[in-house]
Parts: structure tokens; C-alpha cells; sequence
């Protein structure tokens, strides 16, 4: 009865749905027209009319290129093939009907296509709780999309399967809301169906006065407005209940009014059967046949055994002969038919494989395009303002600085977030394997959210285990990303509140450490049916509020990273009482002498006097910003604006570092660099690059490259690497 209840629901709101948007005015009307015709033809169960029409219709939209009727023509037969219990086939259009229901961006169409994949599933045993889930996510979605009454069916429904399993205490809340959703509306046959639902309910928790109301009322309703299907239906509910409250005659009388109006229906559920029948790979016909010749195989036996046996012999051969003949030749036109489907389907997959791999391979270089592009810019506006918040006579701008370099800092982790997603996606994203101190890492992630602290007023509570080693073995970026995703969403969505981060040595086994992170705020929490939707990319939670805007992708990147680390990010959460993210990672203990040994080389080095820096960037603004960090630290600088004149510069002077942009007009930064390690291979040349690493570092170190600095960057990282490759360069001339 659910399926009969969404259907009609269904049809009258595809009947009077406006769709304004099309403006073919003479294809439009035949479009409507099927639309119209094949809703007519599944209301009167006149199913194989209907998958005719609906299959019409499919094609009809395929040429004229509209996914509102390309939706109507797979829920049509979804609907169909779900009233012939063809399930697969029903669940197959269900999901084609939604994802064109999303590309067309209708939210009534995504509501509709939702709850009707829910009545796939909650019919199944099996897959009870993902049909109701599915119903839960309609009831999300139209609160979201401000469509309270769109609510009303999935409650119904959710109610109506908590019924059927026999967990009516479960059913009694979403009963409530739906009896709060109907109000005053003049529908009865939802209201109707609603109140046998009630009955059914109150006979289940043996409340039978309340539960004979309800039917009594629910039969009235029905009566008024001649609905046969639902007044047999409430008969019979009413008749079980009599029953057992021992008033047989009651119970007869009922028991005979569900008899009369099932005399009603009869023909439609003839009907209804015959038509299945036809729509199922035209089955009947063939037993028709094969029952036709059974009975003239018997018309023929009754006179071949009044004749001899030599006649009788002879017939039966014949017969015989001619059924094996026509079944091989079946087998064989059976056999050409498969085979010719299945090198379509081939060719077909062969295709799909193809242009999704082209696809795949235009978005990677549309992303990496769109990388360099918007770091370049962002390159001038980090560095010009690090540079300013140095600036002694520009303290009392220092506020607007530091807001600044937030707002560039927080643009570059959106760009970033973009990169980083599209790069799991294409299974670009390895970890890395090596020495990092974990409480370093940690204090750093704490520091650099200073900013953002102290505009939300809030207070940072920082716990490392000391019992964890002080050298891991690991991939810190890729750790990094994600505490700083967990820490940057529990500081926006906390004001005034407090912050814990803490580090827990869940086991140690030999070389092996399990490390528990926890991030744990006292914020606005995540009510429990939105904690599975957050980890969805582009999700967002409470998106109206200005406040709470971001692009939806870090937890989603949290959750596969952490898969990558073979961990799993763990939720605990209350509306209104905060929020707790932990996982746990297995880390190899690093060596503490190896570490100490790197950080006593970098302390040591003696670096003075003033170095020859060459400056190689077409950027004019990249050339002031790289030549002022230097200059700072004492570097007598040069510029270059291309690769022939840096070429030029480094053959006619002696230079102690270059520091190379990768993408010039003209030269290349690596080109460039091929051409200088022909006559010079000690002068160090460090790539400076705005595309992501991955995607150029085996090009940067084959052209004769000794280093990578990526933009924008972290001057102090900056200068890290700069020292580095002057470090090299200082032992190559001690060792001459």
C-alpha cells in the first residue's frame, strides 16, 4: 500500500509541476504530452502502455536535451517496473531519475527520486534500515530547502515500515510530526491512510478504543470520497481488530465490506496482473504456445493410437525431429543475438573507459593550470605583507596587516583544499616516510592559528602524551593537514570557548608506535543527522550563517587521508555541547640521533658575508618581494627576467645561488637550466615554482635542478632552503 500511496502523491504533483524554464514551446507541448499519456497509462496499471510511453519519452528528452523530462522518464519506469516487483530495474531508473534530478537542480525532483529509492529499499527485509535512511534524508533535505511539506510522505513512510517490522514505538514519533504536517489540509486520502496508520499503531501498544477511532474515522474518510483501495485496506485492519477484541459479528461485518470492495477492484488487479505478464520478457506468450502444442500433441495420440503402430512410430519421429530442429534453431538465433549485444556492450564500455579517462586527464590539467595562476598573484600579497608586518614604522597598522595575510593565508588553504581533493580523487596522493618531532609539528599547527584565536575569543589547550617518542617516522605534512582541518573547524565554529588538542601513546610494540589524537571543542556541536552528511564533499554545516562559509572539503580530505594512514576518523557530538574528532595513527619510531644531528647542521652554519644571488622571474612583482626577504638577511641581489639573459648573467659572472622561476615565456626556467649546467654544474639553481610538487619535481631534478621552493611560501621556510643549497655549494668550494 506505501508504493500506491507515493505513486498517486507522485502523479499529481508531476501533472501540475510548472516547468518555465524551457523554451521550445512546440517540442515542450509533445514532451508534456507523453509526460501526461504515461502518467494516465501506469494510474490505470496499463504497465506495458506505459513503459512504451515512458521509453518514448526518454528518447523524446535525450533530443531535446532536458533532464526535467529525462527525471520523469526514469521515475516512470522506476514506478512501473517497482508495481512488477522487477526491483533491480526499479532501483536502476530510481537512480538515473536522481542523478538527472541533481544536474537539473531541482529540489522537489531530488525530494521525489530520494523517497522513492526509500520505497525500494524499506520493502526488502534486507535493506529495511537503508530505506529508512533514505526517508531520513528527504526529511533533511526538504528542511534544508525550506519544504516542510515535502517532509509529510517520507514520515508516512518511515512510520508506515516501523509498522511492518513491529516496532511501533519507533513509528509514534514520525506519526506526531505528520499529523502536525497535514493540519487542516483537505486531502483525505493522505489523511485517510494516516489515521489507519494511527489505529494500526494504537493496536499495536493494546490501546483498542483509541485504535477504533481511528479506523472508524479513517473509513468515513475514505467512504466520502469513494477511495476503494484504501477503504478496503482500512476493512480489513478494522476486522483484525474486532477480532480480537472477540466482537465476531462486528468482525464479520467488516470482513464482508473488505470482500465487496475487493469485488470492486477485482478487474484493475486482473488487469494489473495480465499486463505484468506482457511487460516480462513476454513470458505468457510462450507458455500460451507451449500449452497449445502440448494439447494438440495429446489431439494427435488420441488418433495415431487408433492407427498401427507403424504410423504411430512414424508421426512421433516426425514430431519429435521438427521440436528439435526449431529448439536448435532458437538456441542458435538466441545465441547470435547475445553475442552481437555483448560486442555492443564491449564497444560501448570501451568508449565510456576512454572519454572518462580524457576527462579525468583535462581536469588534472585544468587544475593545475588553475594552481599556478592564482598562487602566482598570491605569491606578492603574502610576501609584500610579511614584509610590512616586519616594518617598525607601520606598527600601528600591524592589526590590518596580520588580517591581511590571514585572509591570504585562508584564500591559498581554499586553493589548496580544491588541489588536494582533486588529487586523491585521480590517486595522485602517496605518504611520505620520514624522521619528524611530533610535539614540534603539533605546537607549530597550535601557533599558527594564533589569529584566529584571538578573534574568536577563544582559549587553546594543548596535551602531549610524554611518553611518545620524541622521533617518528611518518609523513608530517600530510599529518599537518589534517590536525589543521580539525583544529580550523572546532576555532569556527567556537566563540568564546575552549579548544583541547592533545597526543595519547595508545601502544608501543617494538619499533612501532599507535599514536590517539584527539580535537575536542565546546562549540555549537553537530546534530546526530548531519554527522554522516558533513564528510561529504561541498557539505556544509549551517551554511546560511555567513560566519560558517568554507568550501565544504576538509573533513571530506580528512577522512581520506586518514585512509591513507589505514586509520578512520572517529565523531562524538550533542547539538549545543560541542564536538570530539580523535583517530588513531601507528607510526615507526625515527632515531633521535639522526634528527638532533640534522638540527645541530642547521644551527652551525656560518654563512657570513654577503652572497651573489641571481633573481630569475618575469613577475616584476615576484622580483621585488624574493629581493627584499633576501636583502634582509644581507644577499646582494640580481634580476633576471628571462631564461637568455639569466643564461647571459650566470656565463659572464660568478654567482653563489639562482634562484629559478619554472614557467617564463620564452625559455623555460628548465630549459634554461639545461642550457647553464653545459658549461656550469656547482652553481646551486633552485626551483621556484607555483605548481603543485608532484606534478614537476622529477622535471625539476632531470633539468640539473638542486632544490624546490614552492609559492607563495613561509619565509622562514624560505630562508631554510636558500641556506641549504648555500651550505652545499660552501663545502664544494672547502673540498676544491
Amino acid at each position: 500500500m506505501r508504493k500506491s500511496f507515493l505513486l498517486l502523491i507522485f502523479f499529481c504533483a508531476s501533472l501540475i509541476f510548472p516547468f518555465a524554464q524551457e523554451q521550445k514551446a512546440v517540442k515542450q507541448d509533445s514532451l508534456e504530452k507523453l509526460l501526461n499519456q504515461t502518467a494516465g497509462f501506469l494510474n490505470e496499471y496499463s504497465y506495458h502502455e506505459g513503459i512504451d510511453r515512458a521509453l518514448k519519452l526518454l528518447d523524446a528528452s535525450k533530443a531535446f536535451g532536458s533532464d526535467y523530462y529525462h527525471f520523469h522518464a526514469h521515475n516512470f519506469l522506476g514506478l512501473a517496473y517497482s508495481e512488477l516487483d522487477d526491483t533491480i530495474r526499479a532501483k536502476k531508473n530510481y537512480e538515473y531519475a536522481l542523478d538527472f534530478a541533481q544536474k537539473a537542480k531541482n529540489d522537489t525532483l531530488i525530494l521525489w527520486a530520494y523517497n522513492n529509492l526509500g520505497n525500494i529499499y524499506s520493502d526488502n527485509p534486507k535493506t529495511v534500515n537503508r530505506g529508512i535512511e533514505m526517508y531520513e534524508k528527504v526529511i533533511l533535505l526538504a528542511e534544508e530547502v525550506a519544504m516542510p511539506e515535502e517532509g509529510l510522505a517520507p514520515k508516512i513512510n518511515i512510520a508506515w515500515t516501523y509498522l511492518d517490522i513491529g516496532k511501533p514505538h519507533k513509528a509514534q514519533p514520525y506519526l506526531k510530526e505528520s499529523v502536525e504536517l497535514l493540519e487542516d489540509k483537505e486531502d483525505n486520502y493522505v489523511r485517510s491512510q494516516l489515521y489507519m496508520l494511527l489505529g494500526r499503531y494504537n493496536r499495536a501498544i493494546s490501546k483498542p478504543d483509541s485504535a477504533e477511532v481511528y479506523l472508524a474515522e479513517a473509513f468515513k474518510l475514505a467512504e466520502e470520497d469513494s477511495l476503494i483501495l484504501p477503504a478496503a485496506e482500512i476493512s480489513r485492519e478494522y476486522a483484525a481488530l474486532l477480532f480480537e477484541e472477540a466482537r465476531y459479528r462486528e468482525a464479520y461485518l467488516n470482513l464482508s465490506r473488505y470482500e465487496e470492495y475487493r469485488a470492486k477492484i477485482f478487474e484493475k488487479e486482473k488487469l494489473e496482473q495480465v499486463e505484468a505478464a506482457n511487460a516480462r520478457f513476454d513470458v505468457s506468450e510462450y507458455q500460451k504456445n507451449l500449452e497449445l502444442a502440448k494439447k494438440e500433441q495429446v489431439f494427435q495420440e488420441q488418433i495415431i493410437s487408433k492407427s498401427n503402430e507403424k504410423v504411430v512410430v512414424m508421426v512421433i519421429s516426425s514430431f519429435i525431429l521438427m521440436l528439435i530442429l526449431l529448439i536448435l534453431n532458437k538456441i542458435n538465433q538466441d545465441r547470435k543475438s547475445l553475442i552481437y549485444e555483448l560486442r555492443t556492450k564491449n564497444r560501448q564500455l570501451r568508449e565510456a573507459k576512454e572519454n572518462a579517462e580524457r576527462l579525468s586527464l583535462l581536469k588534472t590539467r585544468f587544475f593545475s593550470t588553475v594552481s599556478h595562476e592564482l598562487r602566482t598573484p598570491l605569491y606578492g600579497v603574502v610576501g609584500i605583507t610579511s614584509l610590512l608586518l616586519e616594518e617598525k614604522g607601520l606598527k600601528k597598522h600591524y592589526n590590518d596587516l596580520k588580517s591581511l595575510k590571514f585572509s591570504a593565508d585562508y584564500l591559498l588553504a581554499l586553493i589548496n583544499d580544491v588541489l588536494q581533493m582533486n588529487k586523491m580523487e585521480s590517486n595522485l596522493v602517496s605518504l611520505e616516510h620520514i624522521d619528524f618531532n611530533l610535539e614540534e609539528l603539533m605546537l607549530s599547527i597550535v601557533k599558527s592559528f594564533e589569529f584566529t584565536r584571538l578573534q574568536n575569543h577563544n582559549k587553546i589547550h594543548f596535551e602531549i602524551d610524554e611518553r611518545i617518542p620524541k622521533s617518528l617516522k611518518g609523513d608530517p605534512v600530510r599529518l599537518s593537514q589534517i590536525l589543521m582541518n580539525l583544529v580550523g573547524n572546532a576555532m569556527k565554529f567556537t566563540e568564546r570557548g575552549d579548544i583541547y588538542i592533545s597526543a595519547r601513546l595508545r601502544d608501543r610494540g617494538g619499533v612501532n608506535a599507535k599514536i590517539h589524537f584527539e580535537v575536542k571543542d565546546n562549540g555549537i556541536g553537530i546534530h546526530p543527522a548531519k554527522q554522516k552528511l558533513i564528510f561529504e564533499e561541498f557539505a556544509q554545516l549551517k551554511s546560511s550563517n555567513y560566519n560558517y562559509q568554507g568550501t565544504g572539503l576538509g573533513l571530506p580530505i580528512v577522512k581520506k587521508l586518514l585512509k591513507l594512514f589505514g586509520s578512520e576518523i572517529q565523531l562524538e557530538s550533542e547539538e549545543g555541547q560541542g564536538s570530539i574528532f580523535s583517530f588513531v595513527i601507528a607510526f615507526e619510531v625515527g632515531s633521535v640521533k639522526e634528527m638532533e644531528t640534522n638540527k645541530a647542521e642547521v644551527i652551525s652554519k656560518d654563512y657570513s658575508g654577503h652572497k651573489l644571488v641571481l633573481i630569475v622571474d618575469d613577475n616584476r612583482i615576484n622580483q621585488v618581494v624574493t629581493q627584499r626577504i633576501l636583502e634582509k638577511k644581507d644577499f646582494i641581489c640580481e634580476v633576471a627576467a628571462n631564461g637568455e639573459e639569466a643564461i647571459e648573467k650566470i656565463r659572464n659572472h660568478s654567482y653563489n645561488l639562482v634562484l629559478m622561476d619554472v614557467n617564463m615565456p620564452g625559455i623555460s626556467g628548465l630549459e634554461a637550466t639545461k642550457r647553464i649546467r653545459e658549461f656550469d654544474s656547482d652553481v646551486p639553481v633552485v626551483a621556484l615554482t607555483a605548481v603543485e610538487i608532484e606534478e614537476i619535481r622529477n622535471k625539476i631534478f632531470k633539468a640539473g635542478m638542486n632544490d624546490i621552493i614552492v609559492k607563495p611560501y613561509d619565509v622562514q621556510q624560505f630562508y631554510q632552503i636558500v641556506y641549504r643549497n648555500l651550505r652545499v655549494e660552501m663545502l664544494k668550494e672547502l673540498n676544491s
